[in-house]
């Protein structure tokens, strides 16, 4: 797991990881107090759609709650699927984001998304 981040320079930071069909959940990292969370680019990037038989959706959230700030995010179609949880862009303290991959239906064998979080510290 990564810590909080802060750059020197004025610029926008971010987190990323991947997330496949038969990951699990994933530690995307942890952004700084403080910081302002840019939804419209922040969310799943999804580059090889997910293929459960029934639903294919991407939660975004903290370790305390999974779907926080991206709830059934659609991962069955390869497009960027931004954050859609209407709760606050500035983070109360260093934030740890989650990402998991919620299916249904037959199990999926193909699937991956880049999880991206944007912020300002």
């Amino acid at each position: 797991m990564s810590q909080a981040r802060k750059y020197h320079t004025q610029q926008v930071h971010y987190l990323d990881a991947t997330l496949n069909f038969d990951s699990g959940v994933v530690t995307v990292g942890t952004a700084p107090a403080g910081a302002i969370l840019l939804k419209p680019i922040s969310g799943a990037s999804v580059n090889v759609a997910f293929n459960a038989g029934t639903n294919n959706f991407i939660d975004i959230g903290t370790t305390a709650n999974d779907d926080l700030y991206g709830t059934d995010l659609a991962g069955g179609t390869i497009a960027m699927v931004p954050l859609d949880e209407a709760v606050t862009q500035v983070l109360a303290a260093d934030t740890t984001f989650t990402a998991t991959y919620a299916q249904t239906g037959t199990a999926a064998s193909a699937g991956s998304a880049r999880i991206i979080i944007a912020y300002i510290p």
